[in-house]
């Protein structure tokens, strides 16, 4: 069997960069406070509190300019803009903490020792490892079995997920094939030329990618066996789109659907659904009173721009199918369904002047802390949708009604990831999200959801 090719997986890549960041920044720090007259950061045994502040303020911001999304962080110019907000509101951060970190220096220069020695830090790290890591030296290479009219779903959602995920060829696994495969230079091998696909290329990995068991040949069947006793990794396809999308791929999922659906012991976890809720509580309290402090702006934008009602409220599914009243402030014009029940999508004519800023801004959906107090929603889950949607989605999508099974939230997994459902598609795609939220849910995921709104309010990203 050839030597498997060097390469790091997703979490490894997320991993490295985040370790390097900081390393790479303590580093030029360190250079910095030996080499001039720097000495506000400097490491000893002493501050080493000073470290864990500095590394935890990096950390958090930049998950929230979004350095860790592998596909930004393939190009330089997509996060050179991250990395400037990244450096300045942490520094900014750790200024305005003398408490936790080193008082404000004499010399006001030393400021700026600290700011650039980050910023170059920072620009020479990722620059080496868009030079060195994400080359075509470290990419993932594997090979695809399967149904030909699986690949161009397979091709896609691998290459928008991980840039150095690079799928070399294709085997039918059909008894009765189709027409070969043309797409995107991907090349189709016949299944007696396996071995030396893997040993020409060079291969991680092969993943089969079929609806059904039974349509794989015994050839390959035997073929695939083989290489599994001699220590060769083969993979199942919805197992390798889950943790490269971090999705559920329901349109793969069959009468076998209790394997994918194995979902998170936290949905049981009676300490965890009770920090959850105190969560949702306290932060609806903090949400409640932004609101007020807002309210002034809103009443007066709304009288400008909207020339109606200041709220809006619709009946929603929630948890286990209950019907619940969503409180929202309105950003559409009055009667905006009178002609019948339509999609909500980008560039919408229905959305007022004023709508539009509070969409994108985020503030529309403040009045919702009200229906998390209540307990009709949470700060977490998937979005809830209305009662007609639900029915009509229900019909097309399998599994729609499962996103049910906990609390809708004012944000979620699918909100962070994808943009606003305006299509079935969309809403298959949000679905996929949902799912794995679920599936997935803990305390690390709630908390990196809650990081990147953060990045969605910043971004103006909202709909």
């Amino acid at each position: 069997m050839a030597k498997s090719g060097i390469h790091f997986n997703i979490s490894e890549r997320k991993i490295l960069l985040r370790i390097f960041d900081v390393l790479s920044i303590l580093f030029v720090l360190y250079l910095v406070s030996n080499s001039f007259d720097f000495d506000y950061f400097t490491i000893t045994k002493e501050n080493w509190t000073w470290v864990l502040v500095l590394v935890l303020y990096i950390s958090i911001f930049a998950t929230v300019f979004e350095l860790y999304d592998l596909q930004k962080s393939s190009k330089i110019e997509k996060i050179t803009s991250g990395i400037v907000f990244t450096v300045s509101i942490t520094v900014l951060f750790y200024l305005l903490t003398p408490y936790y970190t080193p008082v404000l220096p004499d010399n006001r220069l030393q400021i700026v020792f600290f700011y650039f020695a980050i910023l170059l830090a920072l620009f020479l790290w990722r620059l080496a490892y868009i030079t060195f890591i994400v080359s075509p030296r470290f990419y993932k290479k594997v090979l695809i079995i399967g149904e030909t009219s699986n690949i161009e779903t397979i091709v896609e959602a691998f290459k928008s997920s991980d840039p150095n995920y690079k799928i070399v060829g294709f085997v039918n696994c059909e008894k009765d094939k189709m027409s070969a495969v043309k797409f995107n230079g991907i090349k189709e091998y016949a299944p007696r030329h396996i071995r030396d696909v893997i040993k020409q290329e060079n291969l991680s990995e092969v993943v089969v990618a079929s609806y059904s068991s039974e349509n794989i040949t015994s050839e390959i069947y035997y073929t695939l066996i083989k290489l599994l006793e001699e220590g060769f990794p083969i993979n199942e396809y919805t197992q390798v789109y889950e943790d490269l999308t971090q999705r559920i791929p329901v349109q793969f999922v069959g009468k076998d659907f209790y394997k994918y659906f194995p979902f998170s012991r936290n949905n049981q976890n009676k300490l965890y659904l009770f920090y959850h809720r105190l969560f949702d509580v306290l932060i609806s309290l903090i949400g409640v009173l932004i609101g007020l402090i807002f309210l002034p702006f809103i009443l007066l934008g709304n009288f400008i721009g909207n020339k109606g009602p200041l709220f809006y409220s619709q009946e929603r599914v929630g948890k286990n199918g209950n019907l619940f009243k969503i409180i929202k402030f309105r950003t559409m014009i009055k009667d905006a369904e009178q002609s019948g029940i339509k999609w909500a999508k980008k560039g919408d004519v229905r959305v007022t002047p004023f709508g539009k800023f509070l969409r994108h801004s985020r503030l529309d959906e403040i009045p919702q802390f009200i229906n998390i107090l209540k307990g009709d929603m949470s700060l977490i889950g998937p979005r809830p949708e209305r009662p007609f949607f639900v029915r009509e989605l229900s019909k097309m999508l399998p599994f729609y009604e499962t996103r049910h099974i906990v609390k809708p939230g004012l944000t979620g997994w699918a909100q962070v990831k994808t943009r606003y459902a305006a299509s079935i598609d969309d809403s298959l795609l949000k679905l996929q999200y949902d799912l794995y939220y679920i599936k997935h849910r803990g305390f690390f995921l709630d908390m990196n959801i809650l990081i990147k709104t953060m990045s969605t309010v910043i971004f103006f990203r909202g709909q």
